[in-house]
């Protein structure tokens, strides 16, 4: 049986939005947010809102932006964990 390619190597799976994410508009325009539940949170991240760790079990959201384009990147290198607090106090 062939063993399947590193995770790391294959090109990322693009960013769906399904039915797991909504949109939700900011000052500085349209984001994607996914939930995550505590259960599914294995890795610990950095909130970009208040600097502190998000810790691994900690329901929390994963944000980015709606529109991909050449000035505002987007996809999987802008996807960030926020605390779900911290985000909702995002204007």
């Amino acid at each position: 049986m062939a063993r399947r390619p590193s995770k790391h190597l294959r090109t990322p799976r693009p960013l769906s939005t399904g039915s797991f994410a909504t949109t939700e508009s900011r000052s500085d325009g349209d984001w994607q947010v996914r939930t995550v539940t505590g259960q599914a949170a294995t890795k610990p991240y950095r909130c970009p809102g208040c600097q502190q760790q998000i810790g691994i079990g900690t329901p929390h959201v994963v944000v980015w932006p709606s529109t991909v384009t050449s000035w505002t990147g987007g996809g999987v290198d802008d996807r960030r964990h926020w605390h779900t607090s911290c985000w909702a106090r995002r204007r």
